[in-house]
């Protein structure tokens, strides 16, 4: 089997699906505009969505008071520190910027809405598609 999304119930998809096609590459695959303003977006493979909507009859999560390591969403980057800066400078938060032994580059951010959001540059490659 093949992962096809991953679902978060947010408080704003409609900004929030916007937000990560303008600072994560993101692409609108379909979209529902009237409630629970359901988002599809995939990731520049287009073989990874997230799908982002408001169900106010359930829970949205605390997500900026989670420990980002409870859930996160993580992104390859071939350069950490540039998309670092351009995600913060978007209105993004640091919450820890780590390089490891093994030469990984990995850093940890919020976006605007608190979800954290990882970007890799790994030492060692785990995808196929990543090149080293």
């Amino acid at each position: 089997m093949k992962i096809e999304h991953f679902a978060f119930n947010v408080s704003d998809p409609v900004k929030m699906a916007a937000w990560y096609e303008k600072h994560l590459g993101m692409q609108t695959v379909f979209n529902l505009n009237e409630s629970p303003f359901t988002y599809f977006i995939a990731d520049e493979s287009g073989d990874v969505m997230l799908e982002i909507y408001n169900k106010p009859s359930d829970e949205v999560p605390d997500y900026k008071n989670q420990n980002p390591l409870l859930l996160h969403l993580a992104f390859v980057s071939d350069d950490p520190d540039a998309d670092t800066a351009k995600l913060l400078d978007a209105g993004a938060t640091m919450v820890v910027d780590e390089k490891m032994d093994d030469g990984s580059h990995l850093v940890m951010l919020r976006d605007p809405w608190g979800l954290a959001i990882q970007l890799c540059k790994r030492g060692n490659p785990m995808l196929k598609m990543q090149k080293k």
